[in-house]
């Protein structure tokens, strides 16, 4: 991970702050804030927890370079946006409680739809209920702008069936790869990332 934080601060000019681990799930990540209550996670093996034996999240294990994985959909009313899903015949997987550690020692807790391992495509967001915790975004080093969020996929159509049960929209455009693209105002100009 920290090549990643290093590579991102060199495009972006601003150095992702570390967010802290996800205790027993193998992984620790660094934040940027993109403006409003929007942030770049960046996410990867956690070192201080070598004896995880399980499958990281995100595809983690088969990535060799960083690249945009997925991204999440704030989702304040968690349970409503998962029961209208499933009765549009998507399942988002089940509500999880998620927690991590700040440096500071503070504890952040949300819950999150995990579909795991049936996950259509990384196109189609996780929903997360941040509750009483802060944003992350409000802490996280500032400096950058989402300007925009798009995506490739070669069966659009079908893509866009999903997000629409979920209640979310995203430009997709056929193609013959999967890809999440992120337009962003940089300190350093506007960057594409993917």
């Amino acid at each position: 991970m920290a090549r990643s934080v290093h590579e991102l601060e060199r495009l972006l000019g601003v150095r992702a702050a570390p967010g802290g681990r996800h205790p027993g799930r193998g992984t620790h990540n660094a934040l940027m804030s993109l403006g409003g209550e929007r942030y770049l996670e960046i996410i990867g093996p956690d070192p201080a927890q070598p004896g995880f034996q399980g499958i990281l999240p995100f595809g983690l294990d088969d990535l060799t370079d960083p690249k945009i994985v997925t991204w999440a959909a704030k989702a304040p009313d968690l349970e409503a946006r998962v029961y209208a899903a499933r009765a549009q015949g998507y399942d988002p997987g089940e509500i999880l409680p998620r927690s991590r550690e700040l440096p500071n020692g503070t504890v952040l807790k949300w819950r999150l739809t995990a579909a795991g391992e049936s996950h259509p495509n990384w196109l189609v967001p996780f929903l997360i209920d941040w509750g009483d915790s802060p944003h992350p975004s409000r802490t996280a080093p500032a400096g950058l702008t989402l300007e925009r969020l798009r995506a490739i996929h070669p069966d659009p159509e079908g893509t866009r069936k999903l997000l629409e049960a979920l209640g979310v929209e995203l430009e997709i455009e056929r193609g013959s790869s999967v890809q999440l693209i992120a337009h962003i105002n940089a300190v350093r100009g506007a960057v594409e990332m993917r």
